[in-house]
């Protein structure tokens, strides 16, 4: 059967960026999609190009981090559909602030939202997945899932337990020979609005992260990044890392070990100057 073709796809955090890159992109692969995400505006016009793309489509405004929701939304999504074939992972926020400054809360809602709302996702879904006979997980982690940068230590927390999290899933599906792909995504710089959105930390200047972040580190777009995405659960592979520089960045702390963070902590303070 066809990866994408008739496939009954879940898709979190589809009211922009990758997620609505993903949609899009699974909607001209001739999949059935059910889509996500807090933001209704945004969720709005996707499912009004994923249709016009002629697909079909089921919208819910979802917050991944309420466990109960999304226990009931996934037999809610089984009931719409008869079956649930894949599942993306990808609602997420973004916060700058380093230990000292920040809150509890703060630390909190990021774990709340980018690594419990995948485990959430996962775990309400996943009975669903292995019934259909052809199931996948796709979690996006991030670049900050393979190596950690200073001003993200919440986020940095987050992503390397969804890597943690997605890595021992795999295992576990192959140990029980279940029916069920599981993909772990690592993008890089990619152009979404998550920096723009994300909270700082008191002191923190939210604009000048933003900006930082738009001009000096977004290289990619979110359709290449889906592209990409999409490939990588077609060939089944364990681990998805997304652009140059995310590979390059992988392939040194794997090289030089934790020697990495003195490397990345000078870049920072000379091409981040705030951050002192």
């Amino acid at each position: 059967m066809s990866t994408f073709e008739g496939k009954v796809a879940v898709v979190t955090g589809a009211g922009s960026g990758i997620g609505r890159a993903l949609a899009l992109d699974l909607a001209n692969r001739g999949a059935k999609l059910a889509l996500s995400d807090v933001d209704t505006v945004g969720l709005a016009d996707t499912v009004r190009q994923a249709k016009a793309l002629g697909a079909e489509v089921r919208s819910d405004r979802i917050d991944v981090a309420e466990r109960e929701e999304m226990l009931e939304y996934a037999d809610s999504v089984v009931a719409t559909f008869g079956t649930v074939h894949q599942v993306y992972n990808n609602a997420g926020i973004g916060y700058n602030g380093n230990v000292e400054k920040s809150e509890f809360k703060d630390i909190e809602r990021i774990m709340d939202v980018d690594f419990w709302g995948v485990v959430n996702g996962t775990k309400a879904f996943l009975p669903h997945l292995i019934a259909s006979g052809d199931g996948h997980v796709v979690n996006i982690s991030s670049l900050f899932g393979l190596i950690a940068v200073p001003g993200q230590s919440a986020y940095n927390a987050a992503k390397f337990a969804v890597r943690g999290f997605t890595e021992s899933l795999r295992q576990e599906m192959l140990i029980a020979k279940h029916p069920v792909e599981v993909t772990c995504v690592h993008p890089g710089g990619i152009k979404t609005a998550v920096a723009r959105n994300a909270t700082v930390a008191e002191d923190e200047d939210a604009q000048t992260f933003a900006d930082f972040f738009d001009k000096r580190l977004a290289l990619h777009s979110p359709e290449m990044a889906a592209t990409t995405i999409l490939d990588g659960v077609r060939k089944g592979k364990a681990r998805v890392i997304i652009g140059w520089e995310a590979k390059a960045l992988d392939v040194l702390a794997r090289v030089i070990g934790s020697s990495y963070q003195r490397v990345v902590a000078a870049g920072f303070a000379t091409f981040m100057p705030w951050m002192k």
